[in-house]
């Protein structure tokens, strides 16, 4: 029951960190595959999926602004120049959050976007699983 707990915790702050609330996924993601080792496919899983469901929430937060109201101008650029394969990148501190809004409000492909954003969440956490899995063993 105690593993039931601590993935709670895993999911709430993988969903909160894709979102415009403050969370520490990485930080929680490492501690929980640094204390239960063997559990490590189940955070991989847990903080992918939702990682991808906040950044979907963002997603849809941004089909809510208003067309007069634009995110910044860099994050629109950039959607612009890439697409939904800018949506990779969501993972980034300070950008990552904006992307996944921008998208929404450019009312880029909800199945693409939300495609790409679950392949760069994965990806993300499965570096940090390597980096974490070679740092402690």
């Amino acid at each position: 029951m105690d593993l039931f707990w601590q993935y709670l915790a895993l999911a709430a702050s993988a969903f909160t960190s894709a979102t415009i609330l403050p969370g520490t996924s990485e930080a929680a993601f490492a501690v929980f595959v640094h204390q239960y080792p063997h559990a490590w496919a189940g955070a991989w899983l847990t903080a992918g999926v939702f990682n991808s469901l906040g950044s979907m929430i963002s997603y849809g937060m941004g089909r809510l602004i208003p067309p007069k109201k634009q995110p910044s101008e860099k994050i629109l650029r950039r959607l612009r120049r890439w697409g939904v394969w800018a949506l990779l990148l969501a993972w980034l501190p300070v950008v990552g959050d904006g992307l996944p809004i921008a998208a929404g409000w450019l009312r880029l492909n909800f199945w693409k976007s939300a495609l790409m954003l679950t392949a760069g969440k994965f990806v993300r956490y499965g570096v940090l699983l390597a980096g974490v899995k070679g740092i402690f063993g």
